[in-house]
């Protein structure tokens, strides 16, 4: 039996609860480029704790609103 690690995320989602933030405010807000966000918004990259920190500050929530990790396991 093997295990898989998942991060996921809710930045989508919550950067349209917040007024439809733009993927460059959020940037701005978090200290990173857009660049980033997008890779981290679209799966393709982990933040590092810090900056998981810091995007949930930028929308002023708990870091497991931002972002879920989940265990895959498989035979």
């Amino acid at each position: 039996m093997s295990k898989k690690f998942e991060i996921t995320n809710d930045i989508r989602k919550l950067r349209f609860l917040a007024d439809e933030m733009t993927q460059q405010q959020l940037a701005e807000k978090a200290g990173i480029s857009r660049q980033t966000i997008i890779a981290i918004e679209g799966g393709k990259y982990n933040p590092s704790l810090e900056l998981a920190f810091r995007i949930a500050h930028a929308f002023n929530v708990q870091i497991e609103e931002v972002f879920h990790y989940r265990v895959i396991e498989s035979k």
